[in-house]
């Protein structure tokens, strides 16, 4: 079994952008584990552990996710917390919603949904994740992150041109991800 997800994965440009920009949170002491700057992407579906008699109906989900598809800007910006700043579990660059990539990502939900991969619950707020705040963190170990996420600043625009399935490799360095299969989307 592998452990894949769906995901979108930046220009280098944009993810040494953002991983600059955050700079100030990684040398403050935060109790956060901080993602690689190569790992950065857009998660559309996480897979969870997909069975080699399952992957042929996840790509045709996929090819069928972006059948019609073109290449689409997707402006990144904006930084924030799940659920909170000051509950975070996950401190995140925002991505602009883009019309393009709801649809691509509600229609992924909607293909995939018939192989048994539940629908996702919550609405599909696109971001890259920067960190995860670590298990045993105390709230007061978060306390000036609110305002430490508001002072960040950065502006960037991705083209997107491919979804990728990805595959997670977890080992006590942290999570290393690789692309499985790149879906293009096609310029016309």
């Amino acid at each position: 079994m592998a452990r894949l997800f769906v995901a979108v994965n930046l220009p280098a440009d944009i993810r040494q952008g953002a991983w600059r920009a955050a700079a100030p949170l990684r040398t403050a002491s935060y109790p956060i584990r901080w993602v690689d700057v190569d790992a950065l992407h857009v998660t559309l579906k996480f897979l969870g552990a997909v069975t080699p008699e399952q992957e042929p109906g996840v790509v045709a989900a996929m090819e069928q996710a972006v059948d019609g598809g073109r290449p689409f800007p997707l402006p990144v910006g904006g930084f924030g917390a799940f659920p909170s700043a000051s509950r975070a579990r996950v401190v995140w660059v925002g991505c602009e919603a883009v019309a393009p990539l709801e649809l691509i990502q509600h229609r992924l939900e909607k293909a995939l949904e018939p192989l048994g991969f539940e629908l996702e619950a919550r609405a599909f707020r696109p971001h890259v994740t920067l960190g995860r705040v670590k298990d045993r963190a105390a709230p007061r170990e978060l306390a000036g992150l609110e305002a430490a996420l508001e002072d960040l600043q950065f502006d960037g625009e991705a083209t997107v041109s491919s979804l990728d399935l990805m595959e997670s490799h977890l080992g006590s360095a942290g999570a290393r991800y690789t692309v499985r299969r790149p879906f293009p989307l096609v310029a016309s």
